[in-house]
């Protein structure tokens, strides 16, 4: 299998962005990043963008956005040559709490997907934990996949969340093949706090071979909260996969 390339998410360096965007960019570029998960745009215009993240040779990998405008969302996107779009949130209601809430919630996905697909981009829902609580007895996470197409929502698996409501993250991947093309790779520590890739208690052999067996197309480092200045952070985590010989 070919090489899978390494990308960060600016939600990582967000106070970094807040200051210079422009700069933040530059520097995870300077790391050796090939391309970067937006979580948002700091008020720079989709031409303009377009270009810095040219000049530096960054690809626009994904992007955390809302949805209240679906064609402005495909305009900015499909300028700054960002094929895959995604959030956390199952449906603009809420969270779901039984089947009825769910099975909407899985409408609406599938209809926002359906919507996006038009417009030649693909749609992603990114996990946290409590995605883990269960319906019927069964996760609302795996409910949700299942209600929904696989061609119109993909699965941005968040490794650090699946551990965290203590899911073999592993296992969980292995569960969506070819429905994974941005994968957050994310460690904790023994507290089940952030920690820099590599540095904490994941088993990174394990699923960095599940990735690989599902066809990831993206890691996507994210630390959500850094103990250290937020770039050293994303540095050392662009270091494991140096040392592991993966860049």
């Amino acid at each position: 299998m070919s090489r899978i390339p390494v990308g960060l998410q600016m939600y990582t360096v967000r106070d970094v962005c807040e200051q210079d965007f422009v700069g933040a960019l530059r520097q995870v570029a300077d790391i050796g990043y090939e391309g970067v998960e937006l979580a948002g745009n700091y008020d720079l215009e989709a031409e303009v963008l377009r270009d810095i993240l040219a000049d530096v040779n960054l690809n626009c990998i994904g992007s955390h956005t809302s949805f209240d405008d679906i064609n402005h969302v495909a305009t900015f996107h499909k300028i700054v040559n960002c094929k895959y779009v995604g959030g956390s949130s199952m449906s603009p209601t809420g969270f779901p709490t039984d089947s009825k809430s769910l099975l909407a919630a899985a409408k609406y996905s599938n209809e926002l997907g359906a919507a996006l697909q038009e417009q030649g981009l693909h749609f992603y829902f990114h996990n946290h934990a409590h995605e883990f609580q269960k319906i019927d007895d069964r996760y609302t996470l795996d409910l949700f996949y299942e209600s929904t197409d696989p061609q119109l929502v993909y699965a941005q698996i968040d490794v650090f969340w699946v551990q965290y409501a203590d899911v073999d993250p592993s296992a969980y991947l292995r569960q969506y093949p070819n429905r994974c093309p941005l994968v957050h790779i994310k460690d904790m520590d023994k507290n089940k706090d952030f920690t820099e890739v590599g540095h904490g208690i994941l088993d990174w052999d394990d699923i960095f071979a599940a990735c690989e067996e599902v066809n990831a197309q993206w890691y996507v480092v994210e630390q959500d909260t850094c103990h250290r200045p937020s770039m050293e952070s994303a540095k050392i985590s662009f270091e494991t996969f140096r040392k592991r010989g993966m860049v």
